[in-house]
């Protein structure tokens, strides 16, 4: 015989034996994430998700994969992805969303890049086709914008440098980009490659040989990786530079004009969701930057003996001191 209080215990605890078996049946989803390095926006990411009820540790797995400077690992780290298996991938840079789309045809791919349809990986933005969709990170005419920046900084501007990774199919119309706007802006480029960790102090030394008045980064994962010491370099070589991420000018660097990446993997989480839900990634839209920051590095404008001109300082989205 049950006495009172056993008799409560037992409805008690009756009530609460659907939410444990609904939290025990829930699914857990997941999420591949294959990127250069365990870059701060792809906080972002998780944010997102955490804010659609994707929560990490309930119902959420994210599965790093980094290739810490070595775009040849690629291929190798997006196909274990496919082995575990994921559900989803999320890219970060053209060189990973290659690899991923060429790793499988049928797991929904999301892809960061900076122009996926000049680098193959959609058919058009509107419709991009297959198993892939994302955002794009740059307008275009980005790099154009980058030099005029430069130029407002330089007047005497007319020789510029351009550091670039050309194991990345992106440069290639980074470049073309980048020409275009110094044809318009009277300006003459010289390009320096590096696409290596281990050759980066070696690559970067025609930048001093060459003394270009200003230097332009293009947008790379790899290259962003190496931040610091490029930030350094062009400190000790007094070089004025334009950066492409925000993360460059926190290192050191003079200044950028980037994307907000952080929101940018913010607004990836409602992508991701769909997809799980079932809807076919080739017909999502891939999105295209709307906002663009102006980042300036006072301490660094100081050691290179340059002064932000007002009209820089009016504009600029965050000022480092």
């Amino acid at each position: 015989m049950i006495g009172r209080r056993e008799f409560i215990a037992l409805i008690g605890g009756a009530t609460a034996w659907p939410c444990v078996l609904a939290s025990a049946s829930e699914k857990v989803r997941r999420v591949g994430v294959l990127a250069n390095e365990a870059w701060a926006p792809l906080e972002g990411l998780r944010q997102g998700l955490d804010e659609l009820g994707y929560v990490e540790g309930r119902n959420l797995q994210l599965e790093y994969r980094y290739a810490e400077g070595q775009t040849e690992k690629f291929p190798a780290l997006a196909a274990e992805l496919v082995g575990l298996p994921v559900e989803v991938i999320v890219t970060v840079g053209t060189p990973a969303s290659l690899a991923a789309m060429r790793a499988t045809k049928s797991i929904p791919i999301i892809a960061q890049s900076g122009d996926p349809i000049a680098s193959g990986l959609a058919a058009s933005l509107a419709h991009p086709g297959g198993n892939l969709t994302g955002m794009s990170s740059q307008a275009t005419d980005v790099e154009g914008k980058r030099l005029q920046l430069l130029k407002e900084l330089l007047p005497d501007l007319s020789r510029v440098g351009v550091l670039a990774n050309p194991a990345n199919p992106y440069t290639k119309f980074a470049l073309e980009n980048a020409r275009r706007g110094a044809d318009i802006l009277g300006l003459k480029l010289e390009v320096v490659e590096l696409s290596t960790a281990d050759g980066v102090d070696e690559a970067l030394q025609p930048l001093s040989r060459l003394r270009p008045d200003g230097v332009l980064v293009i947008a790379d994962p790899f290259l962003l990786g190496e931040r610091t010491r490029i930030a350094e370099f062009m400190t000790q070589n007094r070089l004025p530079s334009m950066f492409t991420f925000h993360e460059h000018v926190l290192a050191g660097g003079l200044m950028s004009y980037a994307t907000n990446y952080r929101e940018l993997f913010r607004r990836m989480a409602p992508v991701v969701d769909k997809v799980l839900k079932g809807a076919d990634p080739g017909d999502l839209p891939i999105e295209q930057p709307t906002q663009f920051e102006l980042t300036l590095n006072l301490k660094t404008a100081h050691e290179l003996g340059i002064e932000f001109p007002s009209s820089l300082l009016a504009r600029a989205d965050e000022v480092i001191e």
